[in-house]
Order: C-alpha cells, then structure tokens, then sequence
C-alpha cells in the first residue's frame, strides 16, 4: 500500500484519537484501546515507512496515549476517595428511581405487617416464631424487655449479627437476577417482619422504650437493607427494560451498578452490627442521648444516598455515567492460536460464559430434569428421605458465633449437600447416573466451544462427526464415567486430588472431541501435551475449582434459604408433603449449579487445551514462518519496490 493511501485511509481515525487525547479522557480502558490501535499503525509504518514523516507522527501520538494511561494510573492512589465523593453518589443519583421504589416497597410492607398485627393478634407468632414470641413475653414479665441485646458476648453477637445482616444484604441484591421480583419478595418479607415486630411492643405499652433500643442500631441496618433492596433493583432493570442494549449488555452494566451500590454499604451493614453488639444493650442511657443518636445516623443516610448525590448532579458530575464503557462484542473474540498465561485462560472462560449466557443455563437445567428424573425414580425412599438439605444459615448454634466458624460452617455444609448427589446409599447405581448427566453436559459444552475454536485446528473433513450422538457415546462416557467414580468416593483426600484429577479428565474429553482420538490415543496425546505444562494446568485448576466451590457455597445458603422461607410462607400442605417438595427443588436447584460449574470448567480447560498444544507443537507460529515470504513478497509489489 502507497503511504499516501494509508495516510488517507486512516487520517479520521487519527483526529478522533486526537480529539479524545484534547477532552483529558480519564478512562483507562478507552486509552488502553487507542493505544492499541495506534501501536498497531505504528508497526505497520515502522515496517513499510521508516524513514516517513507518518512514523513520527505515530510516535508522538502513541507516547501521548501512553502519557495519558501512566497520568491515570497515577490517580489510583485516590481511587476510594473517588468512589466516595464521586463514582457511588453518581451511580445512587442515577438509581434514584430505584430507590424510591425500594424505599416505597419497604414502608408498605410495614404498613401490611403493622396491619395484619393488628386485625389478628396471632399473626406476630406466624412472623416471628412462637419461641421468640413467649422468650420476649417472659423478658416483660422480668422488667427487662430489651433483654435479647444484652448477650454476654459482645464479640460474637457482633459477628454473627454482622454476618446475618450481610447474608440479607447480599440475598436482596442478589435475587434482583430473577427480573427483580427475587428482591421484591425478600424487600416484602423483611418489612412485614419489621412492622410486626414494631407493633409487638406497641400492644406491650412499650412503643418509646423498644423504638429508642431498636432504632439505635436499625436506623442504619434497616436503611441499609432499602439501600440493597435498590441495588438489586437496579440490577433486574437492565434484564427488564435493557432499552437499545442487547439484553446481556443492559445487565452487565446494571450489574455493575448494583455492585458498586453494594460495596458502599458494606461498611454501613458492618457499622450497623457492631453498634447492635455492643451499644444497643446499654438500654439504660438517657432517652435524649439515645433519640440524637437515631437522628444522627438518620440524618447521615439521608444526607449521602439522598442531597449529597442531589446536590452533585445539580453542579455536574465529573463524567458522564450513561457512558459505561464496554468492548464491543467483536472486540471479545476468543483466539485460540496463541500461548495464553492462567490470567488471560480464566478472563476468556468469563468472556465465552457471557457469551452463552443462555444456551449454558439451558444445558444445565435440561441435564438437572434428567438428573432428578433418573434419581428420583431409582431412589428406595421417599424425596425428603433421598437427600437431606438444612438450613444451618437459620440456626446457628452458640458455638458457631465467632465469624471464622460461621464460615466453616457454610463451607462444611456445601461440601456435605453436594457430596451426597454423587454419594448416596438410597440411590442404586448413582454412578451411572451421574456419568450420563457429566457426559451430557461435556456434550453441548463442547460442541458450543468448537464454534469459537479458530477453523484451521480443526480439519474440516471431520466437522461431520461432531453431532452430540456421535460425541456422547463415543467420546463422553468412558471420562465421565471416571469423573462420576471419582466424585462417588466420599473421602476428605478425594477435594484435595480433585485439583489435579479433574481437570486432566476434562482435558481428555476434550482432545478425544477436537481430534478425533479413540480413548486410549486420547488419553496418550493428553500425557504428551502434560510435559512440562503440568504445573500450568494445576494452577488453572486451582484457581476453578475454588471459584466454583465459591460459587456453590453463595447459592446453597442464599438460594437454600430463600426456597426454605418461600415454601414455609407460601405452602400449606401437609408435613410430609412439604417435606418432599422441598427435597425436590433444592435437589433442582444443587443440581443446576452443581452442572453449570461443571460447564465452566470443562469451557477453562477446554481452552487450555489449546495453549498446551501452542506451547508444545506451536503450530500457528509455524503458519506464520511459512507464510512470511510469500507476505513479504506480496506486499512489496504493493509497495512497487
């Protein structure tokens, strides 16, 4: 290409790049990609103008981009205060609809609680329970009404109401994927509860003495629970109304938002907790002290997430927030033709998950149907007697105060509710069970990873082959079968060699699907493609599993628990029945995640697969070699040198 086409051909570009350079963008990833494009340009002049003035010019406008990201990274230091003045009051002020809407939903459903109480005296036990109904009653009768806060242990009453209040915070948030209704139902039951619990002391003749005790610290928690039920409202916008957005795009940025609201009153939910543990049982300071307090922590909600974000938008905010950066959908492309570090394996295997959002959940919510289908039906026992499911996030025993055994417990219970969909006396055959769902889910998961798999490792003549019938049970079973072994043995070792089993099986799965290997070629070509890369993939590994384990441990107390409290609230059948249709859809529910974790790791190695062929055999770097002397030849007749 002549130097005055090129120059004529990206002259616009260029001035765009400029004007960004002139409005002092402060955005790291728009520079980043300005920096990229420019660098790009820049070797291609470099290689075909070296002694040109376009050379120069290139330089000088990259050293300004990279000027600019350096400035930027600079600011860092300063990132929180900007948060705090800047970044949260803008995202609060854009909710703010969001906010009144949660705030409205609250104060209605108190209104409903306070009601209900008060047309059916009973109703507070329903609410409440009857064993803290009487507890409080016989504190009454004792002269101590409050006596409920005046735990001896301060430190563990603080940790564990801390805990509580940041389970809530994160179930209301979180439920707003549901299209916001999860957070509308969760926002519905905890106002209910808090104005039943208000007109409990009201019919006692203690309204004055429990609103100075319970506000003392609920001013803040309860606010911060509106402030959450916001935030999972803003996050269920962007899947309802997504506007001109596609509708994964609307609820990346609407999550975004959501999070960020979240992390902002982490700190008040934890302020909240420690002022319940060790202040609000001093229920003998004077009502005056008390009162300005409440007014004080009221005043400081009403000041940061109502005038202050009011008052920042009426003289401008520093940037404009309706222009969330993100990369566009082609600028995501998986390339598989390269040696990739862990880093940039498991920042793609969130890349191709966002991308088949849709068609995952698909795969394993169809492989759960079969799963309960299969297990409920070859079961000995009755559902509720097949699997056995607690809600050890409701009754936490005395000794499970302290935080760090609050989160034992979590962990030790996920483990021990998922242990039992591969290990279980009341299930013959389990094993075969399992085999067929892991073999399902490898299936459709591979064959969505082939669609992004760059076309020139994988000979054509072979793309016929790769039905899911043919995949399944020839490519499938023999791996999944070993996995579902594996998964059945129920021993404490079994989680720590599951780091390193797992994924080599997957890897197995995956080479005997793109290169058409028989079992044991496949599982050779997998001892090949280990030499050397072994501790790459165990990092891989590592980095996974735990996040998947992560992942299970949220959804078994958050969702576990939610189902639990819909069911008691909403079902009225007999005890038995109740018992076996919870069974059933926390089974549905373990299960979905338990085989959407599994679909995201065999999408992480799948893909690693491709790196340990890079670092082995190379050969797009040899496409490359070859193909230079015909490319250099080619572009200097352009060049009519």
């Amino acid at each position: 290409m002549r130097e005055t086409k090129f120059i004529k051909q990206n002259t616009e570009k260029w001035e765009g790049f400029e004007k960004t350079l002139e409005k002092n963008s402060d955005n790291p990833e728009e520079l980043n990609d300005l920096f990229v494009q420019v660098t790009d340009d820049l070797s291609y002049a470099r290689t075909f103008y070296p002694n040109r003035s376009v050379r120069v010019y290139l330089n000088g406008l990259g050293q300004k981009i990279f000027f600019s990201l350096y400035k930027n990274r600079k600011r860092e230091k300063g990132r929180l205060k900007h948060f705090i003045l800047e970044g949260l009051p803008q995202i609060v002020y854009e909710a703010r609809k969001e906010f009144r809407i949660s705030f409205l939903v609250f104060a209605l459903s108190m209104a409903i609680g306070v009601l209900s109480c008060y047309m059916d005296e009973d109703f507070v036990r329903i609410i409440l329970g009857e064993s803290y109904v009487e507890m409080t009653l016989e504190n009454i009768q004792n002269n101590d009404p409050m006596a409920v806060y005046k735990a001896k242990d301060e430190g563990g009453m603080f940790a564990r109401i801390a805990a509580n209040n940041l389970r809530v915070a994160l179930m209301t948030f979180a439920m707003g994927a549901v299209y916001a209704i999860g957070t509308i139902l969760i926002m519905i039951k905890n106002g209910i509860m808090v104005g039943a619990f208000q007109y409990f002391f009201v019919e006692q003749d203690l309204f004055w003495e429990s609103f100075l005790t319970i506000w003392t610290h609920g001013t803040l928690e309860i606010s911060a629970i509106i402030i959450a039920g916001a935030a999972g409202l803003t996050m269920g916008r962007g899947l309802v109304f997504p506007g001109t957005l596609s509708r994964i795009k609307a609820f990346q940025i609407s999550a975004r938002r959501g999070l960020k609201i979240m992390v902002g009153i982490t700190p008040i939910i934890i302020l909240a907790g420690f002022i319940e543990g060790y202040f609000t049982r001093y229920t003998e300071t004077p009502d005056a002290i008390r009162l300005l307090f409440i007014l004080a922590c009221l005043a400081f909600i009403l000041f940061y997430f109502v005038y202050y974000p009011w008052m920042k938008a009426k003289r401008g905010f520093q940037s404009d927030l309706r222009h969330s950066h993100l990369s566009p959908d082609d600028a995501q492309k998986l390339k598989f033709n390269r040696i990739k570090s862990n880093g940039a394996i498991f920042s793609d295997v969130f890349v191709f998950a966002g991308k088949y959002l849709g068609q995952l959940s698909k795969i394993a919510a169809g492989v759960t149907v079969v799963y309960l289908f299969i297990a409920f039906l070859i079961s000995e026992s009755s559902p509720a007697d097949t699997f056995e499911f607690s809600n050890f996030m409701a009754s936490a025993e005395p000794g499970a105060y302290q935080f760090a055994m609050l989160i034992a417990q979590l962990f030790l219970g996920s483990l021990s509710v998922a242990g039992q969909f591969f290990s279980n006396e009341q299930i013959l055959l389990l094993i075969a069970v399992n085999t067929l769902t892991i073999a399902l889910v490898g299936t459709f998961v591979f064959q969505l990873l082939l669609k992004e798999t760059n076309p020139t490792l994988i000979p054509t003549e072979q793309n016929k082959k790769l039905s899911w019938q043919f995949l399944l049970f020839s490519k499938m079973l023999v791996p999944a079968a070993t996995i579902a072994f594996f998964l059945s043995v129920n021993e404490a070792y079994i989680y720590l060699l599951g780091i390193v089993v797992l994924p080599l099986l997957m890897v197995w799965m995956y080479i005997m699907v793109i290169e058409q290997k028989h079992v044991f070629a496949g599982f050779g070509r997998l001892l090949g493609l280990l030499g050397g890369s072994f501790w790459r993939i165990l990092g891989l590994s590592l980095t996974l599993i735990l996040l998947g384990m992560l992942t299970f441990m949220l959804s078994d107390s958050l969702v576990f628990y939610f189902i639990f409290d819909f069911i008691g609230m909403n079902l009225n059948f007999e005890e038995e029945t109740m018992n076996n249709i919870s069974s059933v859809l926390l089974t549905g529910v373990a299960m979905f995640f338990l085989h959407l974790i599994f679909a995201i790791l065999m999408v992480g190695f799948g893909m690693a697969y491709h790196t340990l062929v890079e670092i082995k055999e190379a050969p797009s770097l040899l496409a490359r070699v070859e193909r230079i002397g015909e490319e250099r030849r080619l572009q200097g007749m352009a060049r009519e040198n």
